[in-house]
């Protein structure tokens, strides 16, 4: 089973997209971790390492999928 993570700042464009993504994964085959970056700060340098560059952020191995555009990291760190 593979791990999927998604990272997230909270806004409504990454609240919207968490709901659909954990709707339409299979959950047969990946587990699914959502991280709200906004509130757990610490994970952003992990995130940044993983290639993700704007949230919401989809990462499925070591792919990343950037959906949609609410927020660079920059701003989110900011």
């Amino acid at each position: 089973m593979s791990k999927t993570i998604f990272y997230h700042a909270g806004c409504p464009i990454c609240v919207d997209a968490e709901q659909m993504v954990l709707d339409y994964l299979d959950k047969s085959k990946t587990t699914t971790e959502v991280v709200h970056l906004g509130t757990d700060r610490n994970r952003i340098e992990e995130a940044e390492k993983v290639g993700v560059k704007s949230v919401p952020a989809l990462v499925i191995g070591e792919d990343v999928y950037h959906i949609n555009y609410g927020a660079s990291l920059e701003d989110v760190k900011g």
